[in-house]
């Protein structure tokens, strides 16, 4: 063991070693090539062939032929799978504390010790691809044609480098920007962002349309949210209905109609003439009045 790692070591410290740049996405699979040729067409079974992180913590090793768990890191134990024909490690399960550099070493064993013949660096960076920017309206549109709205998009990597509000009309495009609040999650190290501004609103007839945009680190790629509509006086316009609500609003004039109709009979009940029963009380009564009229 003391060995080995002193080996490890060695071959870390080694200069003039290849390089090249590799990038994996959050959850999926990074490729590490060794790039090894193999001129000399040297047997896997003489060959020791590990690869190591930048703390020198081993991925994976193959011993004369066969796989060796004995010196890998525990937090890569069932993550690795080589591929023998391309001499290429895939690590499973990427995660954004993956990131970093690797490196492979190809040693020969021959009766005297091990000999090194190829090393190669990998350079990994991990990217994870954040939400579609979405855009809420706070408060509706004041009286000095003002409007309140955040916007909001989770789980990507690295750090974004801006976000802001576009705001297009038929003639003109006004860009709005706004301090972007950022926060990390201490488990994944994916980062959520967010906006919020209030923007006065152009005195213009045509219709208004806002947009919100995400510009990430890498690659200088730019993600827009879903057009929110406004309409000439200034009035948000939702989306259209879909076919489920349209049914729904079918649906209410079905529902309320045998309500109102059950009230209606109900008012006629209430208000009908008094029955014969009634008019018989009121003869008794009428008759008992003239009896006693005649007594006296």
């Amino acid at each position: 063991m003391g060995l080995s790692s002193m080996l490890f070591t060695l071959a870390f410290l080694l200069s003039g070693a290849a390089s090249l740049a590799s990038q994996a996405y959050f959850n999926d699979v990074a490729d590490l090539p060794c790039q090894f040729t193999n001129p000399q067409n040297i047997s896997l079974g003489e060959l020791v062939v590990f690869w190591q992180n930048q703390e020198m913590l081993v991925l994976y090793e193959r011993y004369l032929g066969k796989d060796k768990l004995d010196n890998i890191d525990l937090k890569y134990l069932g993550r690795t799978s080589f591929d023998q024909d391309s001499w290429t490690l895939r690590l499973h399960n990427i995660q954004i504390k993956d990131k970093g550099s690797y490196q492979c070493f190809v040693h020969h064993k021959k009766p005297k010790g091990l000999v090194s013949i190829h090393q190669m660096t990998t350079d990994l960076s991990v990217l994870a691809n954040f939400s579609q920017p979405e855009i809420v309206q706070l408060s509706n549109v004041t009286e000095n044609s003002y409007i309140n709205m955040t916007c909001s998009s989770v789980q990507g990597y690295p750090e974004p480098k801006k976000m802001y509000f576009l705001l297009k009309t038929e003639n003109s495009t006004t860009g709005y920007d706004a301090i972007m609040q950022t926060s990390q999650d201490n488990v994944t190290e994916l980062y959520n962002v967010s906006i919020s501004l209030s923007i006065s609103l152009p005195a213009v007839t045509s219709n208004m349309t806002i947009f919100c945009v995400l510009q990430t680190e890498l690659m200088e790629t730019q993600l827009f949210s879903s057009p929110f509509h406004i309409d000439p006086e200034n009035q948000p316009l939702p989306d259209p209905p879909s076919p489920s609500t349209w049914f729904a609003i079918a649906l209410v004039p079905l529902v309320i109609a045998p309500v109102i109709i059950s009230q209606s009979l109900r008012k006629l009940k209430k208000k009908r003439k008094p029955g014969a029963s009634y008019e018989r009380e009121t003869i008794k009564v009428e008759e008992r009045k003239v009896s006693s009229m005649r007594e006296e």
